[in-house]
């Protein structure tokens, strides 16, 4: 059965200022997002990946073009650097955006402690994050994302920073959590790789200003087989439409 569209992007433009002009970051960029769908965004450096999905996340506006959400969904996002604070613990870091939506304390409890035991943090609740590893307080940031129960769940390049093993298996971790409770994920990716892994669909965007170049639907079961010549064919397909456009 087709599933409905959650998000649709409509003919997004946007600029920022550069040496006195104005710089075009993306421009008429055009796609929809499906309901429960893991739909990853790829390109050149500088294509404005994260200035798009900041812009789907309500953080920057657009110049011109628009975003539509099907119902107001529950939106939350998760960012590259972490951005967690220092000063509070690992359930305090968790809980926060529960306690700015005034929820009750008992629930808050029983929120903070599902996604602490989901994101394999027991043990780690009184920890600050300087105490952390990478991974861990990646894993922290996630955990107060998903707390808020989000429709549609925002990330910017969340494993880049993070080792080959544990970037792995936050990946892993990620899709059982997805598969789990039908969010939409929209991800942004440096690695194709990754974003095969991943994805339903892959959107490819051309260099600056970053418009749509493909959508890729990956046509592959999970668990996926990273060795496989079908996965190996998509690599090949995106990495070289990638480097032709760089």
């Amino acid at each position: 059965m087709e599933k409905s569209n959650i998000i649709k992007v409509s003919e997004v433009a946007k600029s920022f200022p550069l040496e006195g002009e104005n710089q075009l970051v993306l421009d008429d960029v055009n796609f929809e997002v499906q309901k429960e769908e893991f739909l990853c965004l790829v390109g050149p450096s500088g294509c404005g990946k994260s200035t798009l999905l900041r812009i789907m996340a309500n953080l920057i506006p657009v110049d011109t073009g628009r975003i539509e959400f099907t119902n107001k969904p529950t939106v939350a996002m998760v960012f590259q650097n972490f951005a967690l604070f220092p000063w509070l613990t690992v359930d305090q870091n968790v809980a926060f955006g529960l306690k700015m939506q005034g929820l009750p304390q008992e629930e808050i409890k029983k929120r903070v402690s599902k996604n602490i035991e989901a994101m394999g943090l027991k043990g780690l609740e009184k920890k600050h994050p300087k105490e952390l590893s990478g991974g861990m307080k990646q894993r922290v940031g996630i955990a107060r994302a998903l707390a808020i129960k989000p429709e549609i769940l925002f990330l910017d390049e969340p494993f880049s920073s993070l080792d080959v093993f544990t970037a792995s298996r936050l990946r892993q971790d990620l899709l059982s959590i997805w598969q789990e409770r039908k969010m939409t994920i929209v991800m942004i990716s440096h690695l194709v790789e990754e974003a095969i892994e991943l994805s339903d669909r892959v959107i490819v965007l051309t260099p600056a200003p970053g418009t749509v170049k493909l959508i890729e639907e990956i046509k592959l079961e999970r668990p996926r087989n990273k060795r496989s010549e079908e996965f190996f064919n998509y690599v090949d397909k995106m990495s070289e439409l990638i480097k032709i456009e760089k």
